[in-house]
């Protein structure tokens, strides 16, 4: 696609001006008004739903096609993280495990 430089400026006041907007809505009318309690509760959610968005994909998915849980070794090095991580609450010890797990089986399997 050949732009001109009239439409490469145009697009980039276009982009500019949606970033703009998009960004600095709440502090335009932010003084004015105030979000209710459950939006800014779920709000709170929200990094780690994208976080779970993420991984998952590829914790469940080998090239786009599912895997049997029994055969993927990263779901199984992650559940063990995961167990872990819950008894423990110890981060670089979680870490450690997943990745022991994780070579273990890539090794053995």
């Amino acid at each position: 696609m050949n732009l001109s430089l009239v439409e490469y400026l145009w697009l980039l006041v276009l982009m500019t001006t949606g970033t703009l907007l998009t960004r600095s809505l709440f502090f335009m009318v932010g003084g004015s008004r105030r979000m209710p309690d459950w939006l800014q509760r779920s709000l709170s959610h929200v990094p780690a739903i994208a976080l779970a968005a993420i991984i998952a994909p590829d914790l469940l998915m080998v090239q786009g096609a599912l895997i049997e849980p029994w055969l993927n070794i990263k779901l199984i090095s992650a559940l063990v993280a995961t167990i872990f991580f819950l008894t423990t609450r110890h981060m670089l010890g979680t870490l450690v495990v997943g990745m022991l797990c994780f070579t273990a089986l890539r090794v053995w399997l």
